[in-house]
């Protein structure tokens, strides 16, 4: 199913149209993939969600083929070959996971903690893919990644 948004997103440096996919099966996201080379999509941005996360290698794999630079949800994705990804730290949630529970087991009524957010994203990039597409990543992008993966 294809969805594009009805008017252009616009943003004060530069115009961009926003086009929005989905997709619930392999043959659908290999639809998608056609969709975006077909509009010479500049870019992608992908959400976490179960069934994407379980295609991972052929997202990173249509990516690649088609030379689109992606921005993915974790950094399994850039593990597996994909170019960036910014997202909540998984560590950092699961620290905060073992407070919350320490402070339950401790005697704290759960329905009296309050919610957390995040407070610590991860910026992941794979240099090797970046310059496959022919990318340059700044050093002051470099400086600030978590991780850089060669």
């Amino acid at each position: 199913m294809r969805r594009v948004a009805t008017k252009p997103i616009r943003n004060k440096f530069v115009g961009h149209q926003l086009i929005v996919l989905t997709a619930k099966t392999e043959s659908e996201i290999d639809a998608a993939f056609a969709t975006l080379v077909q509009e010479k999509a500049g870019g992608l941005v992908t959400i976490s969600d179960s069934f994407l996360n379980s295609r991972r290698n052929q997202i990173v794999a249509l990516a690649a083929r088609h030379s689109l630079p992606t921005l993915y949800p974790d950094r399994d994705y850039v593990v597996a070959g994909g170019l960036v990804s910014y997202d909540t730290s998984i560590t950092g949630a699961y620290r905060e996971v073992g407070v919350y529970s320490g402070r339950i087991l401790k005697g704290e009524k759960p329905a009296d903690l309050p919610v957390v957010r995040p407070t610590k994203l991860e910026l992941v990039i794979n240099l090797k893919t970046a310059k496959t597409l022919g990318l340059a990543v700044p050093g002051s992008v470099l400086a600030i990644a978590d991780e850089v993966i060669e």
